[in-house]
Protein backbone atom coordinates (compact mmCIF):
# COMPACT_ATOMS: atom_id res chain seq x y z
CA UNK A 1 0.00 0.00 0.00
CA UNK A 2 1.47 2.97 -0.69
CA UNK A 3 2.72 5.69 2.06
CA UNK A 4 3.09 9.25 -0.24
CA UNK A 5 1.41 12.12 0.53
CA UNK A 6 0.40 13.34 4.30
CA UNK A 7 -2.54 11.21 4.61
CA UNK A 8 -2.54 8.60 7.11
CA UNK A 9 -3.06 4.81 6.57
CA UNK A 10 -3.43 1.79 8.55
CA UNK A 11 -0.13 1.28 7.76
CA UNK A 12 1.39 4.70 8.67
CA UNK A 13 1.28 6.49 12.01
CA UNK A 14 -0.26 9.83 12.47
CA UNK A 15 3.30 11.56 13.92
CA UNK A 16 0.75 13.26 16.44
CA UNK A 17 0.16 9.86 17.97
CA UNK A 18 3.85 9.90 19.25
CA UNK A 19 4.22 10.98 22.58
CA UNK A 20 7.66 13.27 22.37
CA UNK A 21 5.74 15.36 19.56
CA UNK A 22 3.28 16.06 20.94
CA UNK A 23 5.36 17.32 23.77
CA UNK A 24 7.55 19.40 21.57
CA UNK A 25 4.69 21.26 20.48
CA UNK A 26 3.07 22.13 23.72
CA UNK A 27 6.83 23.04 24.89
CA UNK A 28 7.54 25.28 22.08
CA UNK A 29 3.55 27.04 23.25
CA UNK A 30 4.01 27.78 26.37
CA UNK A 31 7.88 28.19 26.76
CA UNK A 32 6.92 31.43 24.13
CA UNK A 33 4.00 32.36 25.34
CA UNK A 34 4.74 35.47 27.47
CA UNK A 35 2.25 37.87 28.21
CA UNK A 36 4.33 40.48 29.29
CA UNK A 37 6.07 40.41 25.82
CA UNK A 38 3.25 43.38 24.63
CA UNK A 39 3.85 45.39 27.76
CA UNK A 40 8.02 44.80 27.81
CA UNK A 41 9.70 48.06 28.01
CA UNK A 42 6.49 49.71 29.93
CA UNK A 43 6.66 46.97 32.42
CA UNK A 44 10.14 47.52 33.50
CA UNK A 45 9.82 51.62 33.56
CA UNK A 46 6.69 51.36 36.26
CA UNK A 47 8.81 48.72 38.37
CA UNK A 48 10.41 52.18 38.89
CA UNK A 49 13.50 51.20 36.41
CA UNK A 50 15.37 53.81 34.34
CA UNK A 51 14.86 53.16 30.25
CA UNK A 52 19.14 53.19 30.68
CA UNK A 53 18.92 50.26 33.13
CA UNK A 54 16.13 48.52 30.23
CA UNK A 55 19.05 49.32 27.98
CA UNK A 56 21.64 47.35 29.81
CA UNK A 57 19.46 44.43 31.07
CA UNK A 58 18.85 43.91 27.21
CA UNK A 59 22.55 43.67 26.84
CA UNK A 60 23.01 41.23 29.53
CA UNK A 61 20.14 39.29 28.00
CA UNK A 62 22.21 39.28 24.50
CA UNK A 63 25.51 38.72 26.26
CA UNK A 64 24.47 35.61 27.91
CA UNK A 65 23.09 33.85 24.67
CA UNK A 66 25.85 34.54 23.33
CA UNK A 67 27.97 32.82 25.76
CA UNK A 68 25.72 29.86 26.35
CA UNK A 69 24.82 29.28 23.21
CA UNK A 70 27.75 27.75 21.28
CA UNK A 71 28.28 25.24 24.97
CA UNK A 72 24.83 24.27 25.14
CA UNK A 73 25.11 22.08 22.26
CA UNK A 74 28.14 20.51 23.42
CA UNK A 75 26.06 20.09 27.23
CA UNK A 76 23.41 18.17 25.17
CA UNK A 77 25.58 15.29 24.23
CA UNK A 78 27.42 14.92 27.74
CA UNK A 79 24.16 15.29 30.07
CA UNK A 80 21.02 14.58 27.18
CA UNK A 81 18.53 16.85 25.78
CA UNK A 82 15.74 16.26 27.90
CA UNK A 83 18.33 17.19 30.64
CA UNK A 84 18.91 20.19 28.79
CA UNK A 85 15.18 20.98 28.50
CA UNK A 86 14.08 20.22 31.80
CA UNK A 87 17.34 22.76 32.81
CA UNK A 88 15.76 24.90 30.80
CA UNK A 89 11.14 24.49 32.73
CA UNK A 90 13.58 25.64 35.78
CA UNK A 91 15.29 28.51 34.63
CA UNK A 92 12.32 29.95 33.33
CA UNK A 93 10.36 29.14 36.72
CA UNK A 94 12.68 31.07 38.73
CA UNK A 95 13.09 33.70 35.86
CA UNK A 96 9.66 34.44 36.04
CA UNK A 97 8.67 34.11 40.07
CA UNK A 98 11.56 36.55 41.27
CA UNK A 99 9.58 39.30 38.94
CA UNK A 100 5.99 37.75 40.36
CA UNK A 101 7.44 38.54 44.06
CA UNK A 102 10.00 41.05 43.75
CA UNK A 103 9.59 43.84 46.66
CA UNK A 104 9.23 47.11 44.85
CA UNK A 105 10.83 50.51 46.50
CA UNK A 106 14.32 49.70 46.47
CA UNK A 107 16.12 50.47 42.98
CA UNK A 108 19.65 48.48 43.95
CA UNK A 109 17.55 45.56 44.85
CA UNK A 110 15.52 45.91 41.79
CA UNK A 111 17.90 46.13 39.16
CA UNK A 112 20.01 43.40 40.72
CA UNK A 113 16.57 40.93 40.90
CA UNK A 114 15.99 42.24 37.23
CA UNK A 115 19.97 41.49 35.75
CA UNK A 116 19.65 38.04 37.33
CA UNK A 117 16.33 37.40 35.67
CA UNK A 118 17.82 38.20 32.39
CA UNK A 119 21.00 36.49 32.66
CA UNK A 120 18.20 33.10 33.31
CA UNK A 121 15.94 34.25 30.74
CA UNK A 122 19.04 34.19 28.04
CA UNK A 123 20.25 31.08 29.62
CA UNK A 124 17.15 28.96 28.99
CA UNK A 125 16.96 30.63 25.56
CA UNK A 126 20.26 29.21 24.42
CA UNK A 127 19.24 25.41 26.57
CA UNK A 128 16.38 25.31 24.60
CA UNK A 129 17.84 26.09 21.38
CA UNK A 130 17.54 23.33 18.51
CA UNK A 131 17.28 20.53 21.84
CA UNK A 132 13.20 20.20 21.89
CA UNK A 133 13.37 20.11 17.90
CA UNK A 134 16.45 17.39 17.92
CA UNK A 135 14.60 15.48 20.17
CA UNK A 136 11.11 15.35 18.63
CA UNK A 137 12.75 14.66 15.37
CA UNK A 138 14.75 11.98 16.91
CA UNK A 139 12.06 10.32 18.11
CA UNK A 140 9.82 10.86 14.93
CA UNK A 141 12.69 8.81 12.54
CA UNK A 142 11.99 6.43 15.33
CA UNK A 143 8.87 5.51 16.33
CA UNK A 144 6.92 6.80 13.04
CA UNK A 145 7.98 8.56 9.32
CA UNK A 146 10.49 11.56 9.41
CA UNK A 147 9.13 12.65 6.12
CA UNK A 148 5.53 13.88 8.36
CA UNK A 149 8.22 16.04 9.68
CA UNK A 150 7.09 19.04 7.89
CA UNK A 151 3.22 18.47 8.90
CA UNK A 152 4.55 18.55 12.29
CA UNK A 153 6.71 21.85 11.89
CA UNK A 154 3.19 23.48 10.38
CA UNK A 155 1.02 22.71 13.01
CA UNK A 156 3.42 23.49 15.92
CA UNK A 157 4.12 26.90 13.87
CA UNK A 158 0.08 27.41 13.83
CA UNK A 159 -0.34 26.29 17.48
CA UNK A 160 1.87 28.45 18.65
CA UNK A 161 0.84 31.28 16.47
CA UNK A 162 -2.68 31.04 17.78
CA UNK A 163 -1.12 31.05 21.64
CA UNK A 164 1.47 33.62 20.77
CA UNK A 165 -1.64 36.06 19.30
CA UNK A 166 -3.60 35.20 22.70
CA UNK A 167 -0.69 35.75 24.98
CA UNK A 168 -0.42 39.25 23.84
CA UNK A 169 -3.94 40.41 23.68
CA UNK A 170 -4.89 39.30 27.01
CA UNK A 171 -1.54 40.30 28.46
CA UNK A 172 -2.12 43.88 27.41
CA UNK A 173 -5.36 43.97 28.62
CA UNK A 174 -4.62 42.49 32.49
CA UNK A 175 -1.97 45.53 32.73
CA UNK A 176 -4.18 48.23 32.41
CA UNK A 177 -5.58 49.13 35.50
CA UNK A 178 -8.65 50.96 34.16
CA UNK A 179 -10.05 48.36 31.95
CA UNK A 180 -9.40 45.45 34.81
CA UNK A 181 -10.93 47.83 37.08
CA UNK A 182 -14.24 47.96 34.35
CA UNK A 183 -14.63 44.48 35.38
CA UNK A 184 -14.15 43.55 38.66
CA UNK A 185 -17.00 46.78 39.17
CA UNK A 186 -18.78 44.73 36.52
CA UNK A 187 -18.50 41.67 38.49
CA UNK A 188 -19.73 43.52 41.49
CA UNK A 189 -16.19 42.94 43.32
CA UNK A 190 -14.85 45.72 46.08
CA UNK A 191 -11.60 45.73 44.74
CA UNK A 192 -9.62 49.01 43.58
CA UNK A 193 -7.09 48.33 41.14
CA UNK A 194 -3.46 50.33 40.49
CA UNK A 195 -0.60 50.30 38.02
CA UNK A 196 1.48 48.92 41.15
CA UNK A 197 -1.09 45.94 41.08
CA UNK A 198 -2.09 44.85 37.56
CA UNK A 199 1.89 45.18 36.32
CA UNK A 200 2.40 41.81 37.61
CA UNK A 201 -1.20 40.16 36.05
CA UNK A 202 1.03 39.41 32.58
CA UNK A 203 3.51 37.84 34.81
CA UNK A 204 1.49 35.66 36.95
CA UNK A 205 0.02 34.47 33.55
CA UNK A 206 3.41 33.56 32.09
CA UNK A 207 4.17 31.95 36.13
CA UNK A 208 1.82 29.36 34.91
CA UNK A 209 3.25 28.86 31.08
CA UNK A 210 6.70 28.14 33.41
CA UNK A 211 5.30 25.81 35.40
CA UNK A 212 3.68 23.90 32.26
CA UNK A 213 7.00 24.13 30.77
CA UNK A 214 8.65 22.24 33.21
CA UNK A 215 6.04 19.93 34.30
CA UNK A 216 5.98 19.28 29.87
CA UNK A 217 9.93 18.65 29.86
CA UNK A 218 9.65 16.44 32.69
CA UNK A 219 7.48 13.69 30.53
CA UNK A 220 9.54 14.10 27.65
CA UNK A 221 11.58 10.55 26.76
CA UNK A 222 14.75 9.97 25.49
CA UNK A 223 16.48 6.84 25.10
CA UNK A 224 20.53 8.03 24.64
CA UNK A 225 23.10 5.30 24.55
CA UNK A 226 25.23 4.11 26.89
CA UNK A 227 27.86 6.98 27.73
CA UNK A 228 31.38 5.57 27.48
CA UNK A 229 34.17 8.03 27.24
CA UNK A 230 37.96 7.02 27.05
CA UNK A 231 38.17 10.01 29.53
CA UNK A 232 36.22 12.09 32.72
CA UNK A 233 33.09 13.26 31.54
CA UNK A 234 33.83 16.47 32.84
CA UNK A 235 37.08 16.53 30.78
CA UNK A 236 35.22 15.18 27.56
CA UNK A 237 32.41 18.20 27.90
CA UNK A 238 35.07 20.66 28.48
CA UNK A 239 36.78 19.02 24.91
CA UNK A 240 33.31 18.92 23.37
CA UNK A 241 33.13 22.79 24.14
CA UNK A 242 35.91 23.79 22.84
CA UNK A 243 35.68 21.92 19.79
CA UNK A 244 32.12 23.85 19.55
CA UNK A 245 33.88 26.68 20.02
CA UNK A 246 36.88 25.85 17.11
CA UNK A 247 33.83 25.34 14.80
CA UNK A 248 32.17 28.40 15.31
CA UNK A 249 35.45 30.37 14.71
CA UNK A 250 35.93 28.31 11.52
CA UNK A 251 32.71 29.44 10.27
CA UNK A 252 33.63 32.91 11.09
CA UNK A 253 36.70 32.77 9.25
CA UNK A 254 35.19 31.39 6.43
CA UNK A 255 32.70 34.19 6.17
CA UNK A 256 35.86 36.92 6.59
CA UNK A 257 37.16 34.62 3.37
CA UNK A 258 34.04 34.88 1.24
CA UNK A 259 33.05 38.65 0.49
CA UNK A 260 29.52 38.03 -0.35
CA UNK A 261 28.64 36.15 2.73
CA UNK A 262 30.47 38.95 5.05
CA UNK A 263 28.31 41.96 3.68
CA UNK A 264 25.09 39.69 4.12
CA UNK A 265 26.25 39.29 7.74
CA UNK A 266 27.00 42.63 7.77
CA UNK A 267 23.58 44.15 6.15
CA UNK A 268 21.49 41.60 8.38
CA UNK A 269 23.50 42.94 11.76
CA UNK A 270 23.06 46.56 10.40
CA UNK A 271 19.37 46.00 9.95
CA UNK A 272 18.56 44.08 13.23
CA UNK A 273 20.38 45.71 15.62
CA UNK A 274 18.90 49.22 15.23
CA UNK A 275 15.80 48.22 14.54
CA UNK A 276 14.85 45.38 16.93
CA UNK A 277 16.44 47.79 19.91
CA UNK A 278 13.55 50.27 18.51
CA UNK A 279 10.91 47.78 18.57
CA UNK A 280 12.05 46.49 21.54
CA UNK A 281 11.03 49.90 22.84
CA UNK A 282 7.52 49.97 21.34
CA UNK A 283 5.27 49.79 24.39
CA UNK A 284 6.74 52.52 26.06
CA UNK A 285 6.11 54.23 22.05
CA UNK A 286 2.81 53.53 22.00
CA UNK A 287 2.33 54.94 25.48
CA UNK A 288 3.25 58.07 24.32
CA UNK A 289 1.08 58.26 20.96
CA UNK A 290 -1.75 58.17 23.12
CA UNK A 291 -2.77 54.41 22.59
CA UNK A 292 -4.15 52.66 25.89
CA UNK A 293 -2.39 49.85 27.29
CA UNK A 294 -5.02 47.01 26.63
CA UNK A 295 -4.16 47.90 22.63
CA UNK A 296 -0.84 46.96 23.26
CA UNK A 297 -1.22 43.29 22.96
CA UNK A 298 -4.02 43.40 19.62
CA UNK A 299 -0.95 45.35 17.85
CA UNK A 300 1.59 43.23 18.46
CA UNK A 301 -0.61 40.47 17.23
CA UNK A 302 -1.58 42.77 13.99
CA UNK A 303 1.98 43.35 13.36
CA UNK A 304 2.49 39.69 13.39
CA UNK A 305 0.25 39.06 10.66
CA UNK A 306 2.29 40.55 8.22
CA UNK A 307 4.23 37.37 8.43
CA UNK A 308 1.42 35.72 6.34
CA UNK A 309 2.06 37.91 3.61
CA UNK A 310 5.65 39.25 3.73
CA UNK A 311 7.70 36.01 3.33
CA UNK A 312 5.51 36.25 -0.44
CA UNK A 313 6.73 39.49 -1.19
CA UNK A 314 10.18 38.07 -0.47
CA UNK A 315 10.06 35.30 -2.41
CA UNK A 316 8.82 37.72 -5.20
CA UNK A 317 11.98 40.24 -4.69
CA UNK A 318 14.84 37.40 -4.48
CA UNK A 319 13.47 35.83 -7.98
CA UNK A 320 13.00 39.20 -9.46
CA UNK A 321 15.55 42.04 -8.37
CA UNK A 322 19.81 40.95 -7.13
CA UNK A 323 20.78 41.45 -3.62
CA UNK A 324 21.81 45.13 -4.10
CA UNK A 325 18.01 45.95 -5.35
CA UNK A 326 17.01 44.59 -2.49
CA UNK A 327 19.19 45.77 -0.11
CA UNK A 328 17.86 49.47 -1.65
CA UNK A 329 14.55 48.67 -0.60
CA UNK A 330 15.02 47.86 2.69
CA UNK A 331 17.26 50.40 3.90
CA UNK A 332 14.58 52.68 2.00
CA UNK A 333 11.63 52.07 4.03
CA UNK A 334 13.97 51.33 6.87
CA UNK A 335 14.95 55.17 6.74
CA UNK A 336 10.92 56.46 6.35
CA UNK A 337 9.75 54.31 9.32
CA UNK A 338 13.20 55.57 11.46
CA UNK A 339 12.18 59.33 10.63
CA UNK A 340 8.40 58.62 11.10
CA UNK A 341 8.54 57.28 14.73
CA UNK A 342 10.37 60.16 15.42
CA UNK A 343 7.34 62.49 15.47
CA UNK A 344 5.07 61.16 17.73
CA UNK A 345 1.93 61.09 15.61
CA UNK A 346 -1.28 60.14 17.38
CA UNK A 347 -2.30 56.73 16.25
CA UNK A 348 -1.03 57.31 12.87
CA UNK A 349 2.38 56.81 14.64
CA UNK A 350 1.91 52.92 14.11
CA UNK A 351 2.30 53.19 10.42
CA UNK A 352 6.36 53.44 10.32
CA UNK A 353 6.70 51.04 12.99
CA UNK A 354 4.43 48.61 10.73
CA UNK A 355 7.19 49.76 8.04
CA UNK A 356 9.91 48.61 10.36
CA UNK A 357 8.57 45.12 11.09
CA UNK A 358 8.12 44.97 7.41
CA UNK A 359 11.86 45.09 6.91
CA UNK A 360 12.42 42.47 9.87
CA UNK A 361 9.90 39.79 7.71
CA UNK A 362 12.27 40.89 4.99
CA UNK A 363 15.57 40.62 6.54
CA UNK A 364 15.20 37.29 7.87
CA UNK A 365 14.12 35.99 5.00
CA UNK A 366 16.67 37.41 2.79
CA UNK A 367 19.38 36.42 4.99
CA UNK A 368 18.50 32.72 4.79
CA UNK A 369 18.23 32.67 1.38
CA UNK A 370 21.41 34.28 0.35
CA UNK A 371 23.34 32.62 3.04
CA UNK A 372 22.14 28.99 2.30
CA UNK A 373 22.74 29.62 -1.30
CA UNK A 374 26.56 30.11 -0.79
CA UNK A 375 27.21 28.02 2.41
CA UNK A 376 28.17 24.21 1.71
CA UNK A 377 26.16 21.51 4.06
CA UNK A 378 28.28 20.75 6.03
CA UNK A 379 28.94 24.23 7.72
CA UNK A 380 25.62 25.41 6.84
CA UNK A 381 24.25 25.03 10.81
CA UNK A 382 27.50 26.56 12.39
CA UNK A 383 27.08 29.18 9.76
CA UNK A 384 23.52 29.81 10.59
CA UNK A 385 24.32 29.52 14.41
CA UNK A 386 27.49 32.03 14.15
CA UNK A 387 25.03 34.52 12.42
CA UNK A 388 23.00 34.31 15.49
CA UNK A 389 25.81 34.54 17.84
CA UNK A 390 26.62 37.97 16.00
CA UNK A 391 23.25 39.06 15.94
CA UNK A 392 22.80 38.89 19.52
CA UNK A 393 26.27 40.20 20.17
CA UNK A 394 25.69 43.46 18.37
CA UNK A 395 22.63 43.46 19.90
CA UNK A 396 24.07 43.96 22.85
CA UNK A 397 26.69 46.36 21.97
CA UNK A 398 23.66 49.13 20.85
CA UNK A 399 21.76 48.44 24.07
CA UNK A 400 25.21 49.66 25.82
CA UNK A 401 25.11 52.70 23.56
CA UNK A 402 21.90 53.46 23.68
CA UNK A 403 22.24 53.36 28.04
CA UNK A 404 25.50 55.51 27.15
CA UNK A 405 23.05 58.08 25.27
CA UNK A 406 20.54 58.32 27.87
CA UNK A 407 22.80 58.60 30.68
CA UNK A 408 24.21 62.02 28.24
CA UNK A 409 20.25 62.82 27.56
CA UNK A 410 19.46 62.73 30.94
CA UNK A 411 21.04 65.61 33.17
CA UNK A 412 20.76 68.17 30.17
CA UNK A 413 16.84 67.34 29.78
CA UNK A 414 16.26 67.26 33.65
CA UNK A 415 18.23 70.77 33.82
CA UNK A 416 16.48 73.00 31.80
CA UNK A 417 12.96 71.42 32.22
CA UNK A 418 13.46 71.31 36.47
CA UNK A 419 9.26 71.55 36.62
CA UNK A 420 8.84 67.93 35.52
CA UNK A 421 8.29 65.09 37.29
CA UNK A 422 10.04 61.94 37.27
CA UNK A 423 7.80 60.38 34.76
CA UNK A 424 7.73 63.95 32.89
CA UNK A 425 11.47 63.32 32.16
CA UNK A 426 11.88 59.80 31.69
CA UNK A 427 9.07 60.71 28.89
CA UNK A 428 11.46 63.38 27.36
CA UNK A 429 14.52 61.75 27.51
CA UNK A 430 12.98 58.70 25.37
CA UNK A 431 11.47 61.02 22.68
CA UNK A 432 14.85 62.79 22.22
CA UNK A 433 16.79 59.53 21.88
CA UNK A 434 14.23 58.26 19.66
CA UNK A 435 15.90 61.03 17.45
CA UNK A 436 19.04 59.48 17.24
CA UNK A 437 18.20 56.29 16.06
CA UNK A 438 17.55 57.67 11.94
CA UNK A 439 21.72 59.12 12.46
CA UNK A 440 23.05 55.52 13.49
CA UNK A 441 21.06 53.95 10.95
CA UNK A 442 22.60 55.95 8.56
CA UNK A 443 25.99 55.91 9.44
CA UNK A 444 25.98 52.01 9.73
CA UNK A 445 24.58 51.98 6.50
CA UNK A 446 27.37 54.59 4.90
CA UNK A 447 29.84 51.97 6.67
CA UNK A 448 27.88 48.80 5.15
CA UNK A 449 28.13 50.38 1.47
CA UNK A 450 31.97 51.17 2.25
CA UNK A 451 32.54 47.78 3.14
CA UNK A 452 30.06 46.07 0.03
CA UNK A 453 31.95 48.32 -2.50
CA UNK A 454 35.33 47.31 -0.81
CA UNK A 455 34.81 43.25 -0.74
CA UNK A 456 32.53 42.81 -3.74
CA UNK A 457 34.46 44.77 -6.50
CA UNK A 458 35.97 42.03 -8.11
CA UNK A 459 32.14 40.15 -8.13
CA UNK A 460 28.97 40.85 -10.30
CA UNK A 461 27.45 38.03 -7.50
CA UNK A 462 25.32 40.98 -5.82
CA UNK A 463 23.64 42.08 -9.01
CA UNK A 464 22.29 38.68 -10.05
CA UNK A 465 18.56 37.59 -9.44
CA UNK A 466 18.01 34.57 -7.38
Amino acid sequence: MSVGGSADTPNRKSPFSIRNVRLFIAFRVFFNARFYYPVFTILFLDFGLTLEQFALLNAAWAASIVLLEVPSGALADIIGRRNLLVATGILMVIEIALLCFIPMGNPQLLFAIFLFNRVLSGAAEAAASGADEAIAYDTLKKEGDMRDWPRVLEKQMRIQSIAYIGAMSLGAAVYDPTLMQRLVDALGLNIHLTQAITLRFPLYLTFMMAILTLLTTLKLQEERPSFKPECDPSEYCAKSIIQAFKLTLQAGGWILKTPFALVIILAGLMFDNCIRMVLTLGSQYYRLINLPEASFGLIGSGFAMLGLIIPWLAYKLVNRHSPAYNLGIMAMVSIIGLIGITFFWPIIGLLPVALLSVVMYLGRFFQSHYLNRITASHQRATVLSFKGLSFNLAYGLIGVLYSILLVFLRPQLAGSHPELSRAGIENLVFIKSIGWFPWYFLLTLAALLAVARWQLKNTDVYKTPG
